[in-house]
């Protein structure tokens, strides 16, 4: 039997499955969907593409699949026009389904395309990175880019179901693995004490027999956070702690035009940030720096900028954030590990201090 969980949230509810053979579980699915009448589509990257050529022809058997450039720089317009584009010639309907089959740029891109298409088509999230699979997956956040900041357009779209299997990480390449590692230590870090020992005493790696255990751990918490917490309007803590090292995160990302850091490895540095900001503030510990930065390098993550980068940029591009409130800088920090608390207003000043602390100038 298949194992699975469910995030509740009423009649949106669905189905995180963790199928030890994907081909046999949602292939069958697939079949029975276009058996009824419904038309599949799948949209997936081009290192995807080539990396799981034989899953994804299984999977699409002769469906339309849909392919994108591989990178951060695919969340753009351009692409979600290319997309919707795509969902049109595929003469889509209001009973079709879109499969994202790829990482999280793929699930955020393909995740808006079925919220905007229609006005709303179903989704199926299959993720094939590390990341995908403990965070960007679950919860329903799709979108889009702009030179302006990172995700500034999207909407809340849940997916029917997500498919998390882990055989899928064999052909991830070892940054993209560390990348995705950045996202569980921050688990451990806003929830769970426990991970987080666990992590600080083996890190964790590609083959590890821990990994299917970790990525449901991961899941289950995630899911918990969205049901309390959905649309993140919660006046503070809520879905919003789920943005621990995000906010100095993004800021690098966005600066650096989506192009020198992965992801995870921007939260990785973010994390170090906001280890430093409770420390600064005297909410966390000093030694939690250096823990969180033991943790980080453990796992290959970078725990500073690799090249300066402007201070004044970094602070320009987190006054754009989406997580600011009436033009306050809003962060969340860890003052221990296993809890995460938001703070409604940090003096730029502070933040500007911390950018320096990482080698920015």
């Amino acid at each position: 039997m298949i194992e699975s969980l469910t995030v509740q949230l009423g009649a949106r509810a669905y189905p995180i499955h963790f199928p030890a053979d994907l081909g046999s579980t949602l292939g069958r699915e697939i079949e029975s969907w276009r058996a009824a009448g419904r038309r599949v589509v799948l949209v997936t990257d081009e290192h995807v593409a080539t990396r799981q050529a034989g899953v994804l022809a299984a999977l699409a058997n002769d469906a339309p699949v849909h392919q994108v450039p591989a990178g951060e720089g695919s969340k753009s317009l351009a692409e979600l026009g290319r997309l919707l584009d795509f969902l049109a010639a595929s003469r889509l309907d209001r009973s079709g389904v879109v499969i994202a089959f790829g990482g999280g740029v793929v699930g955020d891109l393909a995740g808006f395309a079925a919220a905007s298409y229609l006005r709303g088509v179903d989704l199926v999230q299959v993720p094939t990175t590390l990341l995908a699979m403990v965070d960007s997956s679950v919860g329903g956040k799709t979108g889009i880019n702009l030179a302006a900041g990172k995700n500034l357009v999207g909407a809340f779209h849940q997916a029917r179901a997500v498919y998390v299997a882990t055989a899928l990480l064999a052909t991830l390449p070892a940054r993209e693995f560390a990348a995705g590692m950045a996202e569980v230590i921050k688990y451990g870090l806003i929830g769970d004490a426990g991970l987080w020992a666990d992590l600080q005493r083996t890190p964790l790696s590609p083959g590890d027999e821990r990994l299917p255990a970790v990525g449901r751990r991961c899941c289950a918490a995630k899911a918990r956070v969205v049901e309390a917490d959905e649309f993140e309007t919660a006046a503070s803590g809520g879905r919003a702690l789920l943005n621990l090292g995000h906010t100095f995160g993004h800021a690098i990302e966005q600066v650096t035009g989506y192009g020198v850091y992965l992801h995870g490895e921007a939260v990785a540095i973010g994390l170090v940030a906001a280890a430093r900001l409770a420390a600064r503030l005297d909410l966390a510990a000093a030694e939690l720096v250096g823990q969180v930065e033991a943790v980080l390098a453990a796992h290959g993550l970078p725990t500073r900028l690799s090249e300066p980068l402007p201070r004044a940029e970094l602070l320009a591009a987190m006054a754009r954030d989406k997580k600011v409130r009436a033009g306050r800088l809003r962060f969340v920090i860890s003052p221990r590990p296993g809890e995460a608390v938001t703070l409604d207003y940090v003096d730029p000043a502070l933040a500007d201090e911390i950018f320096a602390t990482l080698g920015a100038v």
